[in-house]
């Protein structure tokens, strides 16, 4: 059940962290703001080579208060090692059938990166819990859920970039089904980081009916 567990969880908080931090003690402290603003799933991205450390470390510090996972996942030799160090789902700006395997094997939630409603429906058949719309997010904006949901409206979409304060609203409105958040949950102290989290949180409550 831990893949239908962790994919429920992503959905049932409708906002995702998405970081990139240099060291562990500044995880633990954009961490701790996202928790104490209601914000309790948190990617830390492969872009730096530190990811897994800091994977690790968190986890151990906060156990089953956050749901932590793995971006920028490329291929299935780092997604291995992402669940080794505690990764709970992996994320992708591509997909990959490799790291699609290897996910379904460890029931991992997997979220490939797709541009094209080919790629979306082929990722879906290979059993990906989220479709990540990246980069198409930034450019269909709010509207994204509605374009990739008319045809085929059980299609999960975690949005990537675009979203907002201001029209956090519309993205719910219009059907996704969670959004990663950079800037607004990673930057300033962990006091600022927990009163964005608030606003996004009481935002996603207040649209989804929670």
């Amino acid at each position: 059940m831990l893949k239908a567990e962790n994919t429920m969880r992503i959905f049932n908080t409708g906002i995702m962290a998405v970081v990139r931090v240099e060291t562990i003690e500044r995880g633990i402290e954009v961490a701790q703001g996202c928790l104490d603003g209601g914000v309790d799933v948190m990617e830390i991205s492969y872009t730096n080579n530190n990811a897994g450390e800091v994977i690790r470390a968190i986890k151990e510090k906060f156990g089953d208060k956050i749901l932590i996972g793995a971006g920028t996942v490329l291929e299935s030799t780092t997604a291995r090692l992402a669940i080794m160090d505690g990764a709970e789902f992996v994320i992708a700006p591509t997909y990959d059938q490799g790291v699609q395997e290897l996910c379904n094997l460890y029931q991992i939630p997997y979220a490939p990166g797709c541009t094209s409603y080919t790629e979306m429906m082929e990722a879906l058949k290979n059993g990906a819990a989220f479709i990540k719309a990246f980069p198409i997010s930034n450019y269909y904006g709010p509207s994204l859920a509605k374009v990739v949901k008319v045809p085929v409206p059980h299609t999960p979409i975690l949005a990537s970039g675009g979203a907002t304060l201001e029209n956090l609203h519309e993205w719910f409105e219009n059907g996704v089904d969670c959004i990663g958040i950079g800037g607004l949950l990673t930057k300033g102290t962990s006091e600022e980081i927990a009163q964005n989290a608030q606003k996004l949180t009481a935002i996603a409550n207040e649209v989804r009916g929670k």
